[in-house]
């Protein structure tokens, strides 16, 4: 029930947007999400919400019926998913699918789109983090050198 802000978080961020809690496909991707929530904490340093037009009441069962160890908000009136510029999916039917990795400084470096395979949103989003993930080692100047 708190409020989050964007520039509460300083490091890499997963934003995906999901029709409605406690549907088939949102919670298969709440579950891919989540068995990967570990990975993309500790590989990329990176932490992942997902957001949904419910209430908090709904988002409070949903995230406690799954065990989610990731927050999962409410956007009560689509003023975030507005923000966003999410698009209507199904003809304008359901609220979309997508998902947005934004780097350490809130800038969006990737979107991705698919209303019908919830579970590719992860590995989308891991693909996208493994990019951005600086190179252990090497020559901090390099970087400069390459451009």
């Amino acid at each position: 029930g708190k409020t989050v802000t964007r520039s509460s978080i300083k490091k890499p961020l997963v934003v995906y947007f999901y029709p409605a809690d406690s549907t088939p496909g949102c919670t298969i991707q709440a579950e891919t999400f989540d068995g990967r929530i570990q990975e993309i904490r500790k590989e990329f340093g990176a932490d992942v919400v997902g957001i949904s037009g419910q209430d908090v009441e709904s988002k409070q069962k949903f995230a406690e019926e799954l065990g989610l160890s990731f927050s999962i908000l409410a956007d009560e009136g689509d003023k975030v998913r507005k923000s966003f510029g999410v698009p209507r999916a199904a003809f304008g039917l359901f609220p979309g699918r997508v998902t947005y990795v934004l780097d350490k400084e809130g800038v969006c470096q990737f979107v991705y789109d698919d209303l019908a395979d919830a579970a590719s949103h992860v590995d989308a989003a891991a693909d996208k983090l493994a990019e951005m993930k600086p190179a252990k080692g090497g020559n901090p100047l390099a970087g400069f050198f390459s451009r």
